[in-house]
């Protein structure tokens, strides 16, 4: 099972590479953690870089590069981490992936194929792809590099707040979450948020294995995974973290509400961590400090004006 020390050796591994993003006040006792400033817009960029340089330190890296499956952020996250460290990248998007990031894959450099409707189906073409050309295959969330790297943002928070009590994560194949109590199980409570559509971690703490679920909603681009991850579930499973739902009515008024009163702009998977605290799907008890991950802002900014 991946634990701390092993987050620690992903932050070793990445150091230099990626940002060290800043927490920001929201309140009495409340934070928001900008991983959103993150190098491609996403927390996936640090599992990546740390999933590319480990596949490369065991010589699992080939000539043809890497592939990649994702609704969007994984694969930004895929292509910039393959371009800054010099390798090829194949990304696999569904036709319904927000065409911002698409648009943003060609501008890294990566070479984008969008099969199916989810993310599912485009994950089962890139599986193919690596086969057929023998090029490492980095999944967007269940491989234990990935969660290690992505883990990494723990670590950060923890020395940013350290009294913090409890973080709020979105959630959509579980790639951060994971990474999140694998670095602060042991120190926080953490709180899995995840759309009534798209509840895909949710669906697996309640029948005790990873489970397919019906995807769709406001969110699906970023949180659309048709099954959690097993290293997801195993960790939440053991840590007993708490999970949450929230309604699409609020991910939106969330997102909404965090360019109003912050100038802050996210996507709606995003902005899913923080409606469960407008929503009231977690009520904090007072004083509890709570953190907010603000995971991701690959998004149109247009229907905020």
């Amino acid at each position: 099972m991946i634990n701390d020390e092993d987050v620690r050796a992903a932050a070793r591994r990445v150091d230099g590479r990626i940002r060290r993003t800043p927490v920001a006040e929201a309140g009495p006792d409340r934070w928001f953690k900008l991983e959103y400033l993150q190098h491609a817009g996403s927390f996936k960029t640090r599992g990546m870089v740390n999933q590319i340089l480990a596949g490369a330190e065991r010589g699992a890296l080939p000539g043809a590069g890497v592939v990649a499956a994702s609704g969007g952020n994984a694969g930004l996250a895929a292509a910039y981490a393959a371009r800054e460290l010099g390798v090829a990248a194949e990304v696999f998007v569904p036709v319904t992936a927000p065409a911002v990031k698409v648009a943003k894959l060609g501008k890294l450099g990566a070479r984008v194929v969008q099969s199916g409707t989810e993310y599912a189906e485009a994950y089962a073409a890139a599986v193919v792809r690596a086969a057929e050309t023998g090029a490492l295959f980095c999944h967007a969330y269940d491989d234990p590099d990935m969660v290690a790297g992505n883990g990494t943002i723990g670590l950060e928070l923890l020395e940013q707040v350290p009294d913090l009590d409890t973080v709020l994560v979105a959630v959509g194949g579980g790639g951060l979450v994971a990474g999140v109590v694998a670095a602060l199980r042991d120190h926080v409570r953490i709180v899995a948020v995840e759309p009534v559509n798209s509840a895909a971690l949710h669906a697996a703490l309640r029948a005790g294995e990873p489970v397919d679920v019906p995807v769709s909603g406001v969110a699906a681009d970023s949180l659309g995974a048709r099954r959690a991850g097993a290293i997801a579930v195993q960790l939440a499973q053991d840590a007993k973290i708490t999970s949450v739902l929230v309604e699409d009515e609020a991910i939106v008024e969330a997102r909404s509400r965090l360019w109003d009163e912050y100038r802050i702009v996210v996507e709606h998977g995003t902005a899913a961590a923080q409606a469960a605290l407008l929503s009231r799907a977690y009520v904090p008890e007072p004083g509890e400090k709570v953190a907010v991950l603000l995971c991701g802002a690959n998004t149109n900014p247009s229907d905020l004006a």
